[in-house]
């Protein structure tokens, strides 16, 4: 090794020093253990170069022992850094050699000052040998050899060896000595042996570890090591073949070539998934160690049913084919198990499409029987081998690899989401290939030139030919095309229904019959009309799944044509046979001959025969659905059916797919929800027919027989003189109402049975503290009853009442069980600073008074003393009791029974008094040692309890004197509690004056004994009590225990309290989740398994940048008005800050910031409650068109600390230890309390065998934590701070993993190309560890982002459940108790299926920071308990609505996984898991006896984004196949429930505007065309009231306001109806109906959008607190299209109806009739301001005005963003039309179209019109239109001319423009009759219309640009939105000039805050000068 000359392309330090290097300052991290940033220095290495970082880190590690050899180390490094990129071209090679070169040079000279040696070599030789001696030859001594550090030690040495050998290299040293030599060889070997593991070491190095020890582990590992029988390649690793290493999934790997770390991977997920079935088997195996087949069968029938049933599907036989002996029959069950998972742990994004990997395994187990069985190839004559190989990765590269290629060919024509779906293949489409029998004709190898690999496949024509376009595999099944009609066609079983009864009711109200003669001929007659529009409904439902699945022709089958065609042509001559039938009255021969077959039905007289006879035949069909219906059993077996026929049939009525068949529930559950839909829809017929449809009959008909009607315009028929008109005008609000309503029903009768399910559920049973204490007797009996295993555990019935066998006080074990687990849950409260700790005056005030902590007061003791024979509960339910009882002794004069009765009626006083007796006997006889006094106390005892026995305790003992008594106690027990040796006397004394009081004052009769013994002690002249040198007295100080001090210490409590503690805990989160735990131990749930035959389950957490923990410079970052973070927090948790202020020892604030470790903790303190004031800075949302990076959708709404997750879900691992030690540990140990366990000593670390190591094996089998933190390895090769603070939660947490995506440059034939990995890492030693390292095929971002994110990372997961958890979820300790009972629900019999996923209740714990978070946590929080209780019960419509629900992830790895990832249309991902798990047969249930917390939105804006997300997600799933598909495989209730719980929210809410917008439209029509004034004057005439309440009638409906249902029955099932009421008037007061109305804005805005022209694209936001304004610019951009513009639309068509309606006479009238519209007029553009901070604040208001003036007069271009110029916002809000298709800019089109029509009404009633109704003044309206543009052009053209040069011409050109308007204007009104009110009307007709021509000129965008008309577009678009802007900000800034509004506002905002003590109005002026 030389020192090279300095290349010029070198470069980078590695140590982070030096003028160019990459240093970082130190930053604390998120953990206990933190260190410097300089810990990833040596990973700042390029991808390039990843080989050397080992090198480098090892340079570190020894840097301050021997600097030369880290010297060297480096040197090593930078050279074979130039060997493997010596031209430097990979990504920041150069920068990095440079920087390396650098550090060398410094560090050369003071290196060799410190050698030892006189050479280099000798310098590295030495040290090798030092260190092999002191670490590798020290560590492997003895039993208790630290694995970890073993490991470690030998990489570290195999590192030094390698850079030994280049040093010799270079100093010519011709040999190494033979010691080192051997020295190497050995930790060769051992490197294999100590590899990384990441559960299971199974390594033969690993045998000694606990977790190996377990017998179900022993048991998977040995069966997985049989290789019997199994034929090795040669060359395959001789080695380990030798001495037997290698199992069954290494020889599958030689065989198929799968790569290395995918098999080590798979092999510890089959190891556990076969240990943990094997554990659990009923009866137990024997002998345990071995493997029992049941296991193996349990898992292979789950492992393979979505295999059995694709090859059933398809009449393939599967390729599972078994030898007859048992032995061999295990082992290939287990080499099909390993098989297909090797195959789904490489697949990577392949997993997305299941049965593709069916179809692969199908081939590779034909493969492996063949081999297996000695198969010989008839072409060959050889065993037939593997197509594909067995060479590295040769599965990646020749199987997994082209099927990627076409994944990411067809997903790169998507445009990033902007083509249409019916360009491009998602991954359901490519899929769904494998779903037919053609997928078997790309056969097996796989043919390139198969129809799959049509978009990779290139084609030439000779050599220099261009390539062919490639060819197009197309759709299948399901073309996602964009159009309102997917709303009818998902549902056309719905909309058919709710048309057929319109029909029906209508024909009914019109006929005017009673209800009695419904049933009569010419009532049935005029009611089989219907099947007629049935008929016409049909064959609309046929054009459609005909044309909107048009695009996928390229994959359409004949059969499939043959059926749509076939159902066209029937439905059409349905569509002719039935009305001809209806309407006949031909005579011809056909009718006649066919009328006399058909006699029978002339009985029914009056209704053609023939008629009826088509209805029969057309209602047999439904006739059989309705059979089948009612026994779903029949459909199920029908739907699986295989027979001809029954295929034949489902043909006909539905096309045959893979999935929805089957998914029927059982008899009972149909009932429930057939029950509830029944009554449902009765109530709402009957309120649509006696409300709606009924009242306007007799007005429709009056308007139909107006004949002289008088138009005020220009009438274009005036030769119609039917009405009909007015008639669609007066019923399309109702028509629409109608079709709305069913969801209001719906969110009323969900109410009332989402309650009556939660009443039932008990939910709601302890709320209070009150309560708590009123069944706390009960809790320690409902703990050993659900959270302690009982092997004798019956299953549990419902019953109205629910009660527990008490535990006795003789029940020593389970008293102390209950103790373990009650008091580990108080402490996490502790831990979480919910609880104070010490009587301190930082504590709570009312701890202070009562002289104890909070803790104390709710702890129960560990350890039970024997003698007591009383439970001993937490003393906050006995506090006061004693002293109470003292106070009745007193004053008592009565007889002893009714003394003890009185003190018996408080339980809790009762066991009080006998346990502070029995007490106190326990520390005298402790105390006392001498023999005198122990006889004394013993007679006084004995004279005490025989009275009481014999009820003469009054009689023979004063009361008075009690007080006394127990004063001196107490004074003595303090001295006890302080154990101070020099306060001997003093306890002499006490004890002297006890016994004079008990003696003379207290006992009526001397008792002689203790005379005798008095004088007996006076006799000799020893004082009683007092130690002699011959004799010892008391014992004090006592010997010093931990139960002695925690009996003194209680004692103390019980005597000291005297106030009643029932505030206690006093934080309000406590009482919350004390109550919700204890309540839930009284709810249904399945008992509690042993933890080692629990289920297994892992949990997952995305992550992509999001703050790891708030750093100290986020916390003291100020916001505009000075406040920080640190300060709003401690305004906002007061309490939680005193009593981490208590925790950490400080008593002022700046106290925290002098201390490093205190930082750390105020840090962390942070991040635990940061929740509540933002959404992380890369906070996401949607807008106008698809642009999905990844960054963008990992970060969509989810915010706050990964601190914060990983905090409360690594309860689940504290939780299960607990557990564990309980169900372990012998009574003794029990007895000693899980203290002693959870604080091990170092030799019980180091055994394997001790139980602190037994605790964590069972930890680790049964739990895994993986945080997906996919760019985790950029991060830290960029030092990114994010990734220190990452590996301090994997140090601090060590089971805690890390998976992540790794990209690495690689050099493949001169070319340096990316490659991908899936990584996954743990801590190790303060460093992170590389476990597995599996190769990609290429990116794994195809489609949306966390999918993908979660995707690649569940390969690492581990268990049979996997639970899904967000960032802004938070777990609790006392729920993660009951994770046992959960996974045990996959258990239970939930009907026809088993659960597939369990559904858990969440809580929104960021509800108390502002009235608007208040609103959005009751309304989530009514979903996600009533509202999925009814979805689970008895809706059976339950899916996926986002985290924490569990899966069964057997199930999903096999189907699919736990969410979609096809970009755009699975936007909202994790509801399509609930619906792929639906279809495929799963069942998904709801549990409210558990609960996550889960953080919300809390400012407006944010609250915007998210419903603009959700509205985006639920526009695209109603373009879905999988709604389409459940629409219609459900029966008719379900599919009811699918859509009322699913899209049909929002279509409901789109309805709503769409009534006001026919109402309003409707009611201008008939105003301005003067059909109003007609029908009034008949109605005036006619004295009809009918008709004057229908024309002056109002249909709107605020369906957000329905919100409030759900809310107001859980807040009252689980805190009272009174709370609930008293919330619901608070709501309402803070403008609650204010923002649910806007938030009804923003659902159908982006609803309707998103279906219309395509989905949305995400803006980051930035941090922002609950408190920050945001500027009337940022408000405006955001809420201008989606609510100004519609209200302002809405607002001039109300003033437009004032001004011209007849119909009402008089304001009050008006309002009457139009109060609702202009409430949501005022709601959609005001709530921004009325729900933003400092909203109305005077100089905010200046500020913004001026801010939003620059903005809009700002000029765009390159690189502008939209937040400062108004011409790129303009841009990007018309994005969506840009990648919008022809019909959506047609539809837009014609939507733009209505605002045309106010101008041709308005010109008519103007004055200077002259009552002209000629077509003429309408032209001459569009001439002033035309003359307008003009003179607007010509300003324009002249500024853009003569502004610069000529001045004074344009000021010229600008003078006579004036001139001529002024002239205009005069000669209008003297000579035309125009007045002031035709200039306002003009404006009401010219301003929509000018919108109009805008809104056509933007969908119409290249056409108007090709004409050159674009600059004045724009110009005009400015205009118009600088005047919304100033008709918007006036009422705000007149508001702002009074003060008191902006007091009012902050009332109104922060009122929860203010209930709380939070001084808002500081916060808001600033928090600096507070500090």
């Amino acid at each position: 090794m030389t020192n090279p000359a300095r290349p010029a392309d070198q470069g980078m330090d590695v140590g982070g020093v030096g003028p160019s290097s990459l240093t970082r300052r130190p930053s604390r991290s998120a953990a206990t253990t933190t260190f410097s940033m300089e810990v990833f220095d040596n990973e700042v290495v390029p991808s390039s170069l990843q080989s050397i970082a080992p090198i480098l880190r090892v340079a570190r590690e020894i840097q301050n022992e021997r600097p030369r050899v880290a010297y060297l180390c480096r040197f090593y490094a930078f050279e074979k850094a130039h060997r493997l990129d010596p031209t430097s071209s990979g990504r920041g090679v150069r920068q990095f050699k440079t920087n390396l070169f650098q550090r060398l040079e410094r560090d050369n000279a003071s290196s060799l000052t410190s050698r030892v040696k006189k050479t280099d070599a000798r310098e590295i030789e030495s040290f090798y040998k030092q260190y092999y001696e002191q670490y590798v030859v020290s560590l492997n001594k003895g039993e208790q050899a630290d694995r970890a550090q073993l490991g470690k030690a030998y990489q570290t040495a195999g590192v030094l060896f390698e850079v030994l050998c280049a040093v010799n290299k270079s100093e010519k040293v011709e040999e190494v000595a033979p010691e080192i030599i051997a020295a190497a060889n050995d930790v060769q070997a051992k490197k294999e042996i100590y590899a990384p593991y990441n559960i299971l070491p199974l390594d033969s190095a690993g045998a000694s570890q606990s977790i190996m020890q377990l017998e179900e582990v022993k048991a998977a590992v040995s069966a997985l090591s049989n290789t019997h029988g199994l034929n090795w390649p040669a060359s395959f690793e001789q080695q380990r073949q030798k001495t037997g290493d290698l199992d069954v999934l290494d020889w599958l790997r030689a065989m198929f070539g799968f790569q290395r770390d995918n098999v080590r991977n798979q092999r510890e997920n089959l190891s556990l998934l076969l240990a943990n079935i094997h554990i659990r088997l009923i009866p137990k195996a024997e002998p345990l160690n071995k493997l029992d087949d049941r296991a193996v069968d349990a898992l292979m029938s789950k492992l393979f049913k979505n295999y059995k049933t694709w090859c059933k599907y398809l009449g393939k036989k599967h390729s599972l084919r078994l030898p007859q002996a048992q032995q061999e029959a295990q082992q290939r069950k287990i080499l099909y198990m390993g098989l297909y998972l090797l195959i789904w742990g490489e697949a990577a994004n392949v997993r997305f499409m299941p049965e593709c990997l069916c179809y692969i395994f199908h081939n590779m187990a034909y493969e492996l029987h063949g081999l297996l069985a000695g198969n010989v190839s008839i072409v060959t004559g050889e065993n037939i081998k593997p197509s594909y190989g067995g060479d590295d990765e040769s599965f990646l590269r020749k199987v997994i690899t082209p099927i990627y290629r076409v994944i990411d060919k067809e997903a790169k024509k998507s445009k990033n989401g902007k083509a249409p779906y019916s360009n491009w293949c998602n991954y359901d489409d490519l899929n769904e290939y494998f779903w037919s029998q053609d997928c078997f004709s790309l056969g097996w190898p796989m043919r390139d030139d198969g129809d799959f690999f049509k978009s990779t496949r290139d084609t030439t024509q000779g050599k220099g030919a261009a390539n062919r376009k490639l060819g197009k595999m197309g759709k299948s099944y399901f073309v996602e095309t964009r159009s309102f009609w997917h709303i009818f066609r998902s549902y056309d079983r719905l909309w058919t229904f709710f048309l057929l009864s319109l029909q029906a009711l209508v024909i009914f109200a019109w006929s005017d019959i009673p209800v009695s003669d419904i049933f009569k001929k010419d009532s049935l007659y005029n009611l089989s009309s219907i099947f007629i529009t049935a008929a016409l409904l049909r064959f609309l439902q046929s054009i459609l799944d005909i044309t909107l699945n048009f695009p996928g022709y390229h994959r359409w089958k004949f059969t499939d044509v043959l059926r749509n065609v076939l159902k066209i042509i029937l439905s059409l001559a349905w569509c002719i046979i039935l009305p001809l039938f209806y309407l006949q009255q031909s005579n011809s021969e056909l009718f006649t001959e066919i009328k006399r077959s058909l006699t029978f039905l002339d009985k029914m007289k009056g209704i053609p025969p023939l008629y009826l006879m088509a209805v029969a035949v057309y209602l047999l069909p439904n006739l059989l659905t309705a059979a089948l219906f009612i026994f779903p059993m029949l459909r199920r077996w029908i739907e699986n059916s295989d027979w001809l026929v029954v295929r034949f049939l489902l043909w006909w009525s539905q096309p045959r797919i893979y999935v929805g068949r089957g998914m029927h529930e059982s008899q009972f559950a149909l009932i429930k929800y057939t029950l509830f839909w029944v009554i449902l829809l009765c109530a709402k017929f009957a309120f649509s027919y006696f409300i709606q449809i009924k009242p306007l009959i007799k007005p429709t008909k009056i308007i139909l027989n107006i004949t002289r009607v008088q138009y005020a315009w220009h009438e274009f028929f005036p030769g119609v003189t039917s009405n009909y008109g007015a008639v669609l005008v007066l019923w399309t609000p109702v028509i629409i109402v109608y079709f709305m309503d069913a969801q209001i029903w719906y969110a009323i009768f969900s109410t009332l049975c989402g309650g009556v399910i939660g009443a039932f559920d008990r939910l709601g049973e302890i709320r209070t503290l009150g309560m708590l204490r009123s069944r706390f007797q009960s809790l320690p009996g409902a703990f050993n009853t659900y959270l302690v295993p009982n092997e004798k555990a019956e299953k549990n019935f419902f019953s109205l009442s629910k009660s527990f066998t008490e535990v006795s006080p003789s029940k020593r074990s389970e008293a102390a069980k209950f103790a373990q687990l009650w008091n580990e849950f108080i402490c996490s409260f502790r831990e979480e600073d919910l609880l104070s700790d010490r009587k301190s005056p930082l504590t709570h005030l009312f701890c202070f008074l009562i002289g104890s902590s909070e803790m104390d007061l709710l702890l129960v003791p560990y350890s039970s003393d024997p003698s007591l024979k009383v439970i001993q509960w937490p003393p906050f339910l006995l506090a006061s009791k004693i002293p109470i009882a003292l106070d009745m002794a007193l004053q008592f004069r009565s007889k002893d029974a009714d003394l003890w009765k009185r003190i018996c009626a408080d339980e809790y006083m009762k066991c009080a008094v006998i346990e502070c007796y029995e007490s106190f006997k326990l520390v005298l006889n402790a105390l006392v040692v001498g023999e005198t006094e122990k006889r004394m106390i013993g007679i006084i005892l004995k004279e005490v309890e025989n009275s009481i026995s014999k009820n003469t305790f009054l009689a023979n003992f004063r009361t008075g004197p009690l007080q006394n008594l127990c004063k001196k106690f107490v004074d003595m027990l303090e001295i006890l509690r302080d154990g101070d040796p020099s306060k001997r006397n003093t306890i002499v004394i006490a004890l002297q004056d006890m016994l004079e009081i008990v003696t003379r004052d207290m006992m009526v009769n001397e008792n002689g004994e203790l005379v005798e013994l008095g004088h007996n002690g006076r006799d000799s002249g020893k004082q009683l009590f007092a130690n002699t040198d011959s004799r010892t007295a008391i014992a004090f100080p006592p010997p010093i225990t931990a139960q002695w001090e925690e009996q003194i210490r209680r004692l103390y409590l019980l005597l000291t309290v005297k106030e009643s503690a029932v505030e206690v805990p006093t934080n309000l989160e406590a009482r919350r989740r004390i109550s919700f735990f204890t309540n839930s131990l009284f709810m249904e749930m399945p008992c509690a398994p042993r933890v080692r035959k629990m289920l297994s389950f892992s949990v997952m957490t995305p992550y992509y940048s999001e703050e790891t923990v708030y750093s100290k410079g986020d916390l003291e970052m100020e916001n505009e008005d000075g406040v920080s973070i640190i300060y709003y927090l401690q305004k906002i948790y007061p309490d939680e800050w005193n009593n981490f202020m208590e925790r950490i020892g400080c008593k002022k604030e700046q106290e925290v910031w002098e201390n490093e470790e205190n930082i750390l903790q105020l840090r962390h303190w942070a991040s635990l409650r940061g929740q509540t004031l933002c959404r992380t800075g890369t906070f996401k949302y949607f807008f106008s068109s698809y642009s999905f990076g990844l960054n963008s959708f990992l970060s969509i709404i989810y915010c706050n600390c990964l601190f914060f997750s990983v905090r409360g879900m690594m309860y689940y691992r504290r939780a299960l230890k607990l557990q564990a030690f309980l169900d372990m540990a012998s009574e003794g140990e029990i007895l000693e309390g899980y203290k002693a366990v959870t604080v091990p000593s170092e030799e019980d670390k180091k055994s394997q065998r001790s139980l602190y190591a037994q605790l964590e094996a069972v930890a680790d089998m049964k739990f895994t934590y993986v945080a997906t933190c996919q760019n985790y390895g950029i991060q830290k090769r960029n030092g990114d701070r994010h990734a220190t603070d990452i590996l301090n939660l994997m140090v601090n947490n060590p089971s805690l993993r890390v998976a992540y995506i790794d990209e690495v440059e690689e050099r493949e034939s001169g070319k340096t190309q990316k490659v991908y990995y899936s990584v996954l890492v743990k801590a190790v030693d303060n460093l992170d560890q590389e476990i597995y390292r599996i190769k990609l095929p290429g990116a794994a971002k195809i489609g949306e982002g966390k999918p993908e994110n979660q995707n690649h990372a569940i390969i690492f997961s581990r268990g049979e459940a996997l639970q899904t958890i967000d960032m802004n979820q938070d777990n609790y300790l006392e729920e993660a108790l009951k994770m046992r009972n959960l996974l045990e629900e996959f258990n239970e019999d939930h009907g026809v299926r088993p659960p597939t996923i369990l559904g858990v209740r969440e809580h929104i714990f960021t509800g108390s920071v502002s009235s608007l978070a208040w609103f959005m946590s009751n309304q989530e929080t009514s979903f996600v308990t009533i509202g999925q209780r009814v979805l689970a019960r008895p809706l059976r419509v339950r899916f996926h609505y986002g985290h924490p629900d569990v899966f069964d992830r057997i199930f999903h790895i096999t189907r699919g996984g736990i969410s979609k990832a096809s970009r755009g249309i699975n936007l909202s991902e994790d509801i399509f898991a609930g619906f792929n798990s639906t279809l495929r047969r799963g069942n998904i249930t709801h549990h409210e006896y558990i609960q996550v917390g889960k953080g919300r939105d809390v400012g407006l804006n944010q609250i915007s984004l998210f419903e603009a997300k959700v509205a985006c997600g639920n526009g695209e799933q109603t373009l879905s196949r999988d709604l389409y598909r459940l629409g219609h495989r459900f029966d008719f209730f379900r599919m009811l429930s699918c859509y009322f719980t699913t899209t049909g929210f929002y279509i409901s809410s789109m309805l709503v505007v769409l009534t006001v917008y026919a109402f309003l439209y409707g009611k201008i029509y008939l105003a301005l065309s003067g059909m109003e004034q007609s029908i009034v004057k008949v109605a005036r005439a006619k004295g009809d009231d009918a008709l004057k309440a229908a024309m002056a009638s109002q249909s709107v409906v605020q369906l957000g306001l329905l919100m409030a249902l759900p809310m107001v029955m859980e807040i009252g099932l689980e805190r009272g109806f009174r709370t609930a009421a008293s919330d619901l008037i608070i709501m309402n007061l803070q403008l609650a109906a204010v923002f649910f109305t806007f938030s009804l804005g923003t659902k159908l805005h982006y609803f309707g959008r998103t279906i219309l022209h395509g989905g949305a694209k995400y803006r980051a936001t930035g941090r922002g607190f609950v408190v920050k304004h945001e500027k009337f610019g940022e408000n405006y951009r955001m809420y201008s299209r989606s609510h100004f513009t519609k209200a302002l639309e809405i607002m001039v068509l109300l003033i437009a109806y004032q001004i011209f309606g007849v119909a009402v006479n008089g304001s009050m009238a008006f309002l009457l009739l139009s109060g609702s519209m202009w409430f949501l007029v005022v709601s959609w553009l005001f709530a921004p301001f009325l729900f933003n901070p400092s909203g109305f604040e005077w100089q905010k208001i200046v500020d913004d005005w001026e801010d939003w003036a620059k903005w809009i007069s700002n000029h765009g271009g390159i690189g502008v963003p939209a937040t400062k110029s108004w011409e790129s916002w303009w841009e990007e809000e018309q994005e969506h039309l840009q990648n919008s298709g022809l019909i959506g800019r047609f539809c837009e089109f014609l939507l733009s179209l209505r605002f045309l029509f106010l101008q041709y009404g308005i010109v008519y009633q103007l004055n200077v019109s002259r009552a002209d109704k000629s077509i003429i003044v309408y032209g001459l309206s569009w001439l002033v239109i035309v003359f307008v543009m003009v003179v607007l052009k010509v300003i324009s053209l002249g500024r853009k001319k003569f502004s610069a040069d000529f001045q004074l011409m344009f000021r010229l050109l600008k003078l006579f423009l004036f001139i001529g308007f002024v002239v205009t204007l005069v000669i209008l009104f003297r000579f035309l009759n125009l007045t002031v009110g035709d200039i306002f009307a003009s404006l009401l007709a010219f301003l929509p219309t000018g919108w109009a021509l805008l809104s056509i000129a933007q969908a119409f965008r290249p056409a108007v640009k090709g004409l050159g008309m674009w600059g004045s577009v724009k110009a005009l678009a400015r205009g118009y939105d600088y005047l919304m802007g100033l008709v918007i900000f006036a009422p705000v800034a007149v508001l702002a000039w009074f003060p008191f509004v902006s007091e009012f506002q902050t009332r109104l905002l922060f009122n929860q805050a203010f209930s709380r003590g939070l001084q808002i109005q500081r916060i808001l002026a600033g928090g600096k000068k507070h500090k």
